[in-house]
């Protein structure tokens, strides 16, 4: 029982992890607190409807969602990398264009849509809950990451060339994503079984982690 406790608490975090990526591009952008708060409360809602949607579909096509997010990992990674420069470029010519290119990185993306579509599965599954309540815990753990992230972000006091910066970053780790996972899900024979389910959801959002910190080291060493 407890190792079912610490792989549940195990994919909330790597839920949390993955509401970062929302948080910077809310944090390092100029756009405002009830914006921020609107698409907060918009993830919140989303995930009630996709545990809602749980109990609908039949958990053996959890490999083919899976697989299913991992095809639109090359052309998200594309956008954000040219999301990125493009943002750079034109902070470096006295223009802002954050407030427009931060939804590239904070909107709901069919990647991340997928990513909280199977956590509510395996979860709804491991916990034997109804998928809407399984629902709201997602949504609420993904509401609080992006709201606090995005306050955090804030205060250090980033530019929108930093948005940018992270923006090519996390388009590195989707490409890297799109090479990695396919092929750790076939070397797992990804099965019904929440321990694998468990792996497979939080070993490519640490690497996403890892890629935020090394972004902003990177950035921090070069701006010195």
């Amino acid at each position: 029982m407890s190792y079912v406790y610490a792989a549940v608490i195990g994919i909330l975090i790597g839920i949390f992890i993955f509401g970062l990526k929302t948080g910077v591009g809310c944090g390092f952008s100029t756009v405002k607190k009830k914006d921020v708060l609107i698409l907060a409360s918009g993830y919140f809602l989303i995930s009630i409807i996709l545990g809602s949607l749980v109990e609908m579909v039949d958990q053996s096509y959890l490999e083919k969602i899976a697989n299913l997010g991992m095809t639109l990992h090359v052309f998200i990674a594309l956008l954000l990398i040219t999301a990125g420069v493009y943002t750079q470029k034109k902070w470096n010519c006295g223009h802002d264009v954050s407030k427009k290119t931060f939804l590239v990185i904070s909107v709901p993306c069919p990647v991340c849509l997928t990513a909280l579509f199977v956590s509510c599965m395996i979860l709804a599954s491991t916990l034997e809950m109804s998928g809407w309540k399984v629902g709201i815990i997602v949504g609420l753990v993904f509401f609080i990451s992006v709201i606090s992230s995005t306050f955090i972000f804030r205060k250090m006091k980033r530019t929108p060339e930093d948005l940018g910066t992270a923006m090519m970053f996390l388009g590195l780790f989707y490409l890297l994503g799109a090479m990695i996972v396919p092929a750790y899900i076939k070397a797992k024979k990804l099965s019904m079984e929440f321990s694998t389910g468990g792996d497979f959801e939080i070993v490519p959002l640490l690497i996403l982690s890892i890629f935020i910190i090394g972004g902003y080291a990177l950035n921090s060493i070069r701006g010195q």
